[in-house]
This record gives C-alpha cells, sequence and structure tokens, in this order.
C-alpha cells in the first residue's frame, strides 16, 4: 500500500482525478446537512438574479437558489451511479466470471448477447427503458444498471479467460479444486484491479447518461435536483440568464472529468505492463 502512494503521488492525472472526486463526494455530503437555500424555496421577486453575496450562483426561473440545487444534484448523480454501477457490476461480475469458468455454449450465448446490446447506443437504450416503464429515478438507475451488466461481463470474461491459462489455476485444478472455487479464490482476486478501474469508468457514465435522461425528463423529477434537468430548464432562458446552463453544465464535466482522470490513474498504477512506462 504504502509503494502505492508513492506512485500515486508522482501520477498527476491521478492526483487530478482524486481531487476532483473528492470535491464531488465532499459537496455532496456537505448538502446533507447544510445548503445556503432550500432547494424548493421559491422566491418569485428574486427570479433570475445573477450571482451574489445571498445567491452566489445566482437563482432560476423560479428564484430558487441555483448553489444550493448544484450541491444537493450531486447527491443524486452519486446516488444514481452508485446504484446503476453496483447493480450491473454484480450482475456482470457473475455472468463473466460464469462464462469464463464454464466456456461452451455459456460463454458463447454471453458473447453473442453482449454483442447484440453492444449493437445499439446507451442512451438509446436508457430511453426505450424508461419510456416504456416510466420517467423517474428509479427507472433510469434500472436502464444504466441493465447496459452496466453486459459491459462487466465483458471485462470479466476476457480477465478471467487470462486467469484461467495461469499455472497457479492449472495446479489448483490439478489439486481437484472446483470451478467455483477457483474463481473466487484465484481468479477474481487477481482481475480486482481491472474491475476497480472499469467501475470507476462507467461511474462516469452513468453519471452522464443519468444528465441525459433528466434533461429529456426520463430521470428524476421535479422536486428532487438533477443537474440534467437544470440544463433542460436553462435552455429557455438561455439569452436572458446564460449562467443557468453553465453552472450544472461545469459540474457535470468536472465530476465525469474527476472520475474519468482517477480511472485512467488507477489503470496506470495498478497494471504493471503501464507502471513502469508512465508512472515510474
Amino acid at each position: 500500500m504504502r509503494r502505492f502512494f508513492a506512485r500515486a503521488s508522482r501520477h498527476v492525472g491521478f492526483q487530478i482525478g482524486a481531487v476532483l472526486l473528492l470535491l464531488f463526494v465532499g459537496t455532496a455530503l456537505v448538502s446533507i446537512f447544510w445548503t445556503p437555500h432550500a432547494v424548493d424555496e421559491l422566491q418569485m421577486r428574486a427570479k433570475l438574479m445573477p450571482s451574489s453575496a445571498a445567491y452566489p450562483l445566482g437563482t432560476d426561473h423560479l428564484g430558487r437558489d441555483v448553489l444550493s440545487r448544484i450541491m444537493v444534484g450531486a447527491q443524486t448523480s452519486i446516488a444514481v451511479g452508485l446504484i446503476a454501477v453496483g447493480i450491473g457490476m454484480s450482475a456482470g461480475v457473475a455472468l463473466g466470471a460464469w462464462a469464463a469458468a464454464r466456456g461452451g455454449w455459456v460463454d458463447e450465448a454471453l458473447s453473442r448477447t453482449s454483442d447484440l446490446i453492444f449493437a445499439f447506443p446507451a442512451v438509446l437504450i436508457a430511453i426505450l427503458i424508461t419510456s416504456v416503464l416510466g420517467a423517474s429515478a428509479q427507472n433510469a438507475i434500472l436502464a444504466i444498471a441493465i447496459f452496466n451488466i453486459p459491459v462487466f461481463a465483458r471485462v470479466t470474461r476476457g480477465a478471467a479467460l487470462s486467469m484461467w491459462s495461469r499455472d497457479f489455476v492449472r495446479a489448483a485444478t490439478a489439486m481437484g479444486q472446483g470451478p467455483l472455487g477457483i474463481t473466487v479464490r484465484h481468479v477474481l482476486p487477481n482481475i480486482a484491479s481491472v474491475l476497480i478501474v472499469q467501475a470507476t469508468i462507467q461511474f462516469a457514465v452513468a453519471i452522464l447518461a443519468e444528465a441525459g435522461l433528466s434533461y429529456l425528463g426520463l430521470g428524476a423529477q421535479p422536486p428532487v435536483p438533477s443537474w440534467g434537468r437544470m440544463l433542460r430548464d436553462a435552455q429557455t432562458y438561455i439569452f436572458q440568464a446564460p449562467e443557468l446552463a453553465v453552472w450544472p453544465g461545469l459540474a457535470i464535466a468536472l465530476a465525469v472529468l474527476g472520475l474519468n482522470m482517477l480511472g485512467d490513474g488507477l489503470r496506470d498504477l495498478l497494471d504493471p505492463r503501464l507502471r513502469l512506462l508512465r508512472v515510474g
């Protein structure tokens, strides 16, 4: 662990990503206990106000404090990302590990199903699911999770197959260990770093997907603040108050940038083939 942090201290991209992620998570945590104003407090006399001491980021078309809604919107993004990636990762890792261990028709069926799902854009699948089930944060989570399943299944399958060809796995097989025991004791611990990096990247994708669905009116519904819905509301007033679109857009960009840089940094630090090339 000490060696990891020593390498991380020399990786600028990882450090920037970690700082942005801490800012993202810290904002969400602070908003649980405190915001400058109530997120649903309407002040029609103060609508579309520019930045001021009372409203650091101004107010929206209903007089609500933009900073407070940005802060609470971080909660929505984190909740959707964590749950959707958690569901997709749990199911996808199980399916991918099973396919790698069994091979044959199980492996072939998983590969072909993944190819079929990947033939359609992720956002299109999410829009289809939320359109059928109805617009809500729960259905947005389900839609994003469903797309994450084949992503993790394919990554797990590829990484697990390389483990099954290793000598220590063959030795475990020769000693009589079954596929389940080998997968749990030897395969999954050795591909954990790959899965962690992929989870970080998919978290960023989930935030973008949630913002896109909310922008289309298919994600979190009012009065729950969402960065995507804030962008949607801001487009009507883009000429009167263009900053209304700047702040949620900047929040999305920084959150996604931080997660992507963190994921790239983790890949460089955890992959021994890249470690010497980029870090040391």
